[in-house]
């Protein structure tokens, strides 16, 4: 896929760049850790200059995020609330209120979160999402996108650039960081899964057996 990525961009340069950055953002398995450093090596071969590699990059990540926003938009929090009332999600232990009282975190304190995910990897791109479900601010997302996006993005263009022909021990350092997120998200969601079946979806399915017991006719007690 290296190989890919280097000749799409040594072809179209900035274009190639940017389409790249859009992609990685709604299919976060494309690795911007490969895709920024290796633009900013060809800042030392080619034509292209850094600071438009950058904004070609930020471009593409604000119009990706852009994608997911609307998806999140279009989710919103009344259909939401609606599919989580169903009788499996309830069985799994979810509430619609779960859903009003995580948007309205959100409206609250989670905004920035935006911004700061925009510099953690495989959230960054995921982070839309609810952006959009809680119908968050358009210019407020689109700067916070913009603001963490454009750090992001710098940081590892200017060591693609700095590394030279050694932009892939940059890419695999940025990589190697980027699994330990992985793993360290992936411990998150076991714990929170543990604790959700021990508080949530045990009692549901044993208060669900006792109304059962309830209901059953006496004669089959």
């Amino acid at each position: 896929m290296d190989t890919l990525f280097y000749d799409f961009i040594n072809q179209f340069g900035y274009f190639a760049v940017g389409a790249l950055i859009f992609i990685e953002n709604v299919f976060p398995p494309i690795p911007s850790e490969v895709i920024l450093p290796l633009s900013g090596f060809f800042t030392t071969t080619t034509d292209m200059v850094l600071p438009l590699v950058i904004a070609s990059a930020t471009a593409g990540s604000v119009l990706g995020a852009y994608i997911l926003y609307g998806i999140g938009y279009v989710l919103s929090r009344e259909r939401l609330m609606r599919f989580f009332e169903t009788r499996p999600m309830r069985l799994l232990g979810f509430k619609g209120t779960d859903i009003a009282s995580a948007v309205d975190w959100f409206d609250r304190k989670g905004q920035a979160t935006v911004l700061i995910c925009r510099c953690i990897p495989v959230v960054r791109s995921l982070i839309s999402i609810p952006a959009g479900t809680a119908r968050m601010n358009p210019a407020k997302f689109t700067l916070f996108t913009l603001v963490g996006s454009a750090v992001w993005n710098t940081i590892l263009c200017s060591l693609g650039a700095a590394a030279g022909s050694a932009w892939m021990q940059v890419s695999e350092q940025a990589e190697w960081i980027s699994d330990i997120v992985k793993y360290v998200i992936i411990a998150l969601v076991i714990i929170v899964a543990i604790f959700w079946i021990v508080k949530r979806i045990i009692p549901n399915l044993k208060r669900g057996n006792g109304e059962d017991d309830g209901h059953r006719p006496t004669h089959l007690k």
